[in-house]
């Protein structure tokens, strides 16, 4: 009677959909429950439904053919344009500064990884194809295996081989995979003792090292006391002392109660009290350029004048300036600062609106109201999911991903593939705000789903694929030595970059932890770093190398198979 139950949960090396469906369920179901499993410390997260693949291909669950490879090319597709939407942002900015520094350490420690890679192949005789497995594993990347697979289907195709012409990789990505994971974590514990880090004092000297360079948009109240100042407007004294960036949101005369939003040609008073919009270190500027910092309660009022946070969701007002929109002189309603992607910016007459910007406003009630029917502000709108946007950017990055760039010597030409194209198209979307009718705006539960949604279904295929002949394949390539060799590739380009990084660049320990998560592409390090640490700084820095490290791992896992694959 319940026979059709039994087949469902059978193994069979020719499965139904049914079947394969119920298997590709059960290993991301599974292994989302052993990821939360913690030792210690660290647990395996999501990279776990891979290994609990691997565990019931080997016990000969399967998926069907066309099937397994869409759900890996999909997830892996989703996976990567999430990182491209969610840190698009701030990677573009992050090249300022330190940007440059640690995004050439984290480069650097890629192609150290593939030199390494390559002279293992060489000397060790190991396949490439395996080879490059093993620097995907060991530096825990899983676009890289993406992409290489992807190469050596192509190949194959192009030059009419076998389906069994090439070793796959996958197998000596989940050997080597737990290398990764844990050789990060034994790193960074390593290099806090043996480099005596004192935490509270590198955290100090953090703070003081960005003290100038803080981008947080903060408010200041500042009562004028300076005599120069008296009987001029505002945009005379910021002329007068140079001072800019910094926004007037409010202005209140001595010895009154009223309070209004003022205008550049609006003149100050002795003992007038401003409310003083920017960042730190040029409020700082203004006040001592001016007067005094003031405690006046009264400008603070909410009664007449309020501050509220509203939404852009109307496409009227999407990639037009605040200084095209004209809400000050229209609605007498003054624009602070903008919110996008959680970064603060100071609203500059030049700051170009991007669909899901959250603007803060300081006007009458009822002027706001106004503003609001301009702007859009519809929470209900940025909960549902714009499908437009989100498919037309995947398009858009499977067609950057498609592009074929002919090198002579080459057995196929060069492609980004479905790893680096879709993340370079998000790159851009977000830094731009969109393209057409494709904007960047995906809310932050809806990226994050996206993200571990793509790497369940990516690690599930690879994980059921390889675990068929996963033991035999050990035995007869001898794995331990694979772990052993990468070993090699895990330690070496990362101790050097711990060297080059405090003793040559004198970096800051939370910084540099951040970078070793990121030049191996590897959120369960970073994850252990910030509870480790107890801090959430190395995130920052985790997310200034992540995508040109992850594009880059891409290049050169693409480079070894279509350089050296017999």
């Amino acid at each position: 009677m319940f026979e059709w139950f039994r087949i469902l949960f059978t193994p069979t090396d020719e499965p139904e959909m049914t079947q394969s469906l119920i298997a590709l369920f059960m290993v991301i179901s599974v292994g989302f429950f052993v990821g939360k499993i913690k030792i210690g410390s660290v647990s395996l997260g999501v990279s776990a439904v891979m290994f609990v693949g691997l565990f019931l291909g080997h016990l000969g669950f399967t998926m069907n053919a066309e099937l397994i490879q869409f759900v890996r090319e999909f997830g892996l597709i989703l996976f990567v344009y999430g990182i491209g939407i969610q840190v698009g942002p701030t990677f573009f900015s992050s090249f300022k500064k330190e940007g440059l520094i640690f995004n050439a350490l984290g480069v650097g420690t890629v192609f150290l990884g593939g030199i390494i890679t390559y002279l293992i192949h060489l000397l060790a005789t190991i396949k490439i194809e395996n080879a490059v497995g093993l620097m995907s594993g060991s530096v825990t990347n899983t676009p890289g295996l993406g992409a290489a697979k992807s190469t050596l289907i192509e190949i194959q195709k192009q030059l009419n081989l076998p389906s069994d012409h090439f070793a796959d990789p996958a197998v000596a990505y989940a050997i080597t995979y737990p290398i990764g994971v844990f050789g990060i974590i034994i790193l960074i514990i390593l290099s806090k003792n043996f480099l005596k880090i004192d935490l509270a004092k590198e955290e100090v000297l953090l703070q003081e090292k960005n003290k100038d360079s803080e981008n947080k948009i903060v408010r200041q109240k500042c009562r004028v006391t300076n005599p120069d100042v008296f009987g001029k407007t505002i945009k005379q004294v910021l002329k007068e002392f140079n001072i800019k960036d910094v926004i007037i949101s409010r202005q209140k005369h001595s010895g009154t109660t009223v309070v209004y939003s003022p205008s550049l040609d609006t003149i100050l008073e002795k003992k007038d009290v401003l409310m003083v919009v920017a960042k730190q270190k040029d409020i700082t500027n203004f006040i001592d350029c001016v007067g005094k910092v003031s405690t006046d309660l009264f400008i603070e009022s909410e009664n007449e004048l309020t501050t509220k946070i509203i939404s852009v969701t109307q496409k009227t007002a999407t990639h037009k300036t605040l200084a095209q929109l004209d809400l000050y002189n229209q609605y007498d309603v003054k624009v602070t600062r903008v919110i996008r992607s959680g970064l603060e910016i100071l609203a500059q007459p030049s700051l170009e609106l991007f669909y899901g910007d959250t603007l803060m406003v300081f006007g009458n009630r009822q002027a706001i109201s106004e503003v609001e029917k301009i702007v859009g502000n519809s929470k209900k709108i940025l909960l549902e999911p714009d499908f437009l946007s989100l498919f037309g950017g995947l398009i858009f990055g499977v067609i950057i991903g498609s592009i074929p760039i002919i090198i002579p010597s080459l057995p196929v030409p060069l492609k980004l593939g479905l790893a680096a194209g879709p993340l370079i198209a998000a790159l851009f979307i977000s830094r731009y705000g969109g393209v057409g009718v494709i904007h960047s705006y995906i809310n932050n539960g809806a990226i994050h789903f996206m993200k571990d949604f793509g790497i369940c279904l990516f690690f599930a295929a690879v994980g059921i694929k390889a675990g068929h002949g996963f033991y035999d394949s050990f035995m007869a390539n001898n794995g331990w030595m694979w772990i052993y060799y990468a070993c090699y590739i895990t330690f070496i380009p990362l101790t050097l970059l711990v060297i080059i990084s405090r003793f040559v660049f004198k970096l800051n320990f939370y910084q540099m932890v951040g970078i070793m998560s990121g030049s191996y592409t590897d959120p369960a390090a970073l994850s252990f770093s910030t509870k480790y640490l107890d801090s959430d700084i190395p995130n920052q820095s985790y997310a200034t190398v992540y995508p040109l490290v992850t594009i880059s791992r891409i290049l050169v896992a693409q480079l070894l198979i279509l350089l050296f694959a017999n």
